[in-house]
């Protein structure tokens, strides 16, 4: 039965920077285009999520304003 050899702090260090240096190599980056896209999209669905919820807030407290005036 063989033992691993425990690695100090510092090689741990060095094999986690080198491992993290590693898998950044594969990562693929959006073209400026593609962020743009995304940027507008997240804005409109922002925008018409605040829209809808505001218009339900209105319906609502107008109901509600309905059903305490009886």
């Amino acid at each position: 039965m063989a033992e691993t050899k425990k690695l100090g702090f510092f090689a741990r260090i060095r094999r986690s920077f080198k491992d993290m240096k590693g898998e950044m190599k594969k990562v693929v980056w959006p073209t400026k285009k593609q962020v743009w896209n995304n940027t507008l999209i997240v804005l409109v669905v922002c925008i018409l999520s605040a829209l809808v919820i505001s218009g339900l807030d209105a319906l609502f407290s107008f109901i509600i304003k309905l059903l305490l005036k009886v």
